[in-house]
């Protein structure tokens, strides 16, 4: 058994040597530059108040101040499905990146063997037990650069996961405060539904008293049953939104049933940052700038191929014709075999393989610098939507009031006779439009508020993803 006890301590020294002295061909990783302003131009002219709130590492809906949204948000964490499926693609990932670092060491295998050999007078049994290790020595680096790829890799589907998280949780909140607006739009129908009811009476009082015409009566009945009809079609997109909410948590939709509520008149101020810091907060952003590195690994990979591949394969063991005295001195077989192989010539594969491997190095900054530019984008859009919404809103309160003093002049001037019929329903009607557009701009804020938190990264940074060191750390290596 020292025999095998020399060729494993051996082996393990000479991987040792070769792992410090070898070198790694390709370029080494930089992260390109990317297009970033100093300050977002939709700051520069409309300043956000300090926030009296902060985000939470992991719970940025908590600004919000409601408790069902912060338990259905948690929900989305522990079920949701899409969450799961990248959960797993994440482990995938960081099992291949242990699968290359295998590549780091020799291969053993122990082999055992009895047979008889001779002629058919004479035959005598043979007995071995031998053990065989080979390796290929990462003289050039392939090794390191495919373990580098795997293990940036790894950390994009990991930025992956936290883009997916955000997103689901984005979601929910927006199918929340969208299923309020549902909400307040029933109580606002509900509300418009007593009003033409009181529409109708005094209507129907005048025509009683030969004051107006029976057409009068008909126009109020109508505007009523639109009234009536808005109330029952207004359920429809809560249903529809209860149930997306469920899917998202994980459950079926008949295991959720959200109370009815009201839209909410706060309007968090979401906290921002400089421009630079979304590079770091922006999980895609994470997650295509990773991919560039695994890209620019892989051209050292390709370069590699230009130079021998070195491997070295021993074998040591025993054989004899008595098992009983096989594991003995007398009966110890060793080889040790070095073999280099050189290609020659290729056609241009080897030339093709690396200007491929370039090649999607350069598509891969290109799609970083996109994700980039279309992160600011985001950024600049939700910060534009509160800044316009905030002045809709403030004249939209206005246009109520005025609507609501335009309508009760309107009924008395009807019932004093002085003005027809049809002046109250256009009163109601602009009355109605001016409620709705404010709830429907009240809705566009708190979704846009969602939408700016998920635009910085809500609260997630790079320095959450798993350590690249970590990854591409030479491990202790385990039998399987």
């Amino acid at each position: 058994m020292r025999v095998f006890g020399v060729l494993r301590r051996g082996a393990l020294g000479l991987w040792t040597g070769i792992l410090v002295s070898s070198c790694s061909v390709g370029p080494n990783y930089q992260r390109p530059t990317a297009p970033v302003s100093l300050t977002y131009k939709e700051q520069q002219d409309w300043k956000l108040a300090v926030p009296n709130d902060t985000i939470d590492r992991g719970a940025w809906w908590s600004i919000y101040r409601d408790p069902l949204l912060d338990q259905l948000e948690r929900q989305v964490n522990v079920s949701n499905q899409n969450i799961k499926q990248v959960e797993a693609a994440v482990r995938q990932a960081r099992a291949q990146a242990r699968e290359q670092q295998s590549s780091y060491f020799p291969s053993l295998s122990v082999t055992s063997q009895a047979e008889r050999q001779g002629t058919s007078n004479n035959a005598i049994p043979v007995y071995s037990v031998t053990g065989t290790a080979t390796w290929e020595p990462d003289f050039w680096g392939k090794i390191r650069r495919n373990v580098e790829s795997s293990a940036a890799g790894a950390q994009a589907t990991a930025a992956q996961l936290a883009g997916a998280r955000l997103s689901a949780q984005a979601t929910v909140a927006t199918d929340y405060f969208e299923l309020r607006f549902s909400d307040s739009l029933k109580d606002l129908f509900t509300q418009t539904v007593k009003s033409d009811e009181r529409a109708l009476t005094i209507a129907q009082n005048q025509y009683n008293a030969g004051i107006v015409a029976r057409s009068d009566v008909i126009n109020a009945q109508a505007q009523l049953l639109t009234a009536q009809a808005q109330l029952v079609n207004s359920g429809l997109q809560r249903a529809q939104l209860e149930h997306a909410i469920a899917v998202l948590t994980g459950r079926p939709p008949n295991d959720v049933s959200i109370p009815v509520g009201r839209l909410p008149d706060r309007i968090p101020i979401v906290p921002t940052s400089l421009p630079s810091a979304l590079l770091e907060r922006r999980p895609d952003i994470a997650q295509a700038e990773r991919q560039m590195q695994e890209q620019s690994a892989l051209i050292g990979v390709q370069i590699a191929t230009y130079f021998p591949t070195i491997n070295l394969s021993a074998v040591a063991g025993y054989t004899g014709n008595v098992a009983a005295s096989l594991f003995s001195p007398a009966n110890a077989v060793w080889s040790l075999v070095a073999n280099g192989t050189q290609t020659i010539l290729s056609g241009g594969q080897r030339r093709a393989s690396v200007e491929a491997a370039r090649a999607s190095y350069d598509a891969s900054v290109a799609n970083y610098r996109e994700v980039v530019l279309a992160a600011f984008q985001n950024v600049e859009d939700e910060l534009a939507a509160l800044r316009i919404l905030e002045q809709q809103i403030a004249v939209e309160t206005a246009a109520i009031a005025a609507s609501q003093h335009a309508l009760d002049i309107t009924l008395n001037e009807y019932q004093a006779g002085t003005v027809a019929y049809t002046a109250v329903i256009t009163a109601q009607l602009t009355l109605l439009g001016n409620q709705e557009t404010a709830l429907q701009v009240q809705q566009d804020r708190l979704v846009a508020s969602v939408a700016l938190v998920q635009a910085l990264g809500g609260g997630w940074d790079a320095s959450q993803l798993p350590s690249i060191h970590d990854l591409q750390r030479v491990p202790i290596p385990i039998p399987d």
